[in-house]
């Protein structure tokens, strides 16, 4: 089995083999990081429901801000807590990776904590989108439906 130890100043920072998967390896190169990087995106969104459920509202969201024509620090604010909610829910799905290779399929109280805290994590996050649209997005839709009543 060869390895590539890699060298700097002196020290070794890292060991890595050859012969291991692509997944357990030392990312070449940042295309290589953002390929990994994407890899998790697209496995979250084949596998977990809630992470497409976000995407589908985070897009609507943003289609919702380019036709009220919002002004682009409002749709950064938007666009910062999709952000959050997905970042967390990605997360939340690696925490709950581990936590299942570290347990199996033995229940242990420490395992459903952990997950329940990440799951915790994402509830919360999305309460505060759920905010922001209220705030940002609910005036603009209802204020030109009150001047037509009145």
């Amino acid at each position: 089995m060869s390895q590539k130890v890699l060298v700097t100043s002196g020290n070794k920072i890292a060991v890595t083999s050859l012969s291991c998967p692509r997944f357990y390896q030392m990312a070449v190169s940042l295309l290589n990081s953002f390929r990994y990087a994407w890899a998790g995106i697209v496995y979250a969104f084949q596998t977990q429901r809630n992470f497409r459920i976000h995407t589908a509202v985070g897009l609507s969201a943003i289609a919702l801000s380019g036709l009220l024509k919002l002004p682009p620090v409002e749709v950064a604010v938007i666009v910062l807590t999709i952000g959050l909610v997905m970042g967390l829910e990605l997360l939340n799905t690696a925490l709950e990776a581990v936590v299942d290779l570290t347990v199996g399929k033995e229940y242990h109280d420490l395992a459903r904590i952990a997950k329940d805290c990440a799951a915790g994590a994402v509830l919360l996050s999305a309460i505060a989108a759920v905010g922001v649209a209220m705030a940002l997005l609910v005036p603009p839709l209802v204020y030109p439906l009150v001047g037509i009543l009145w």
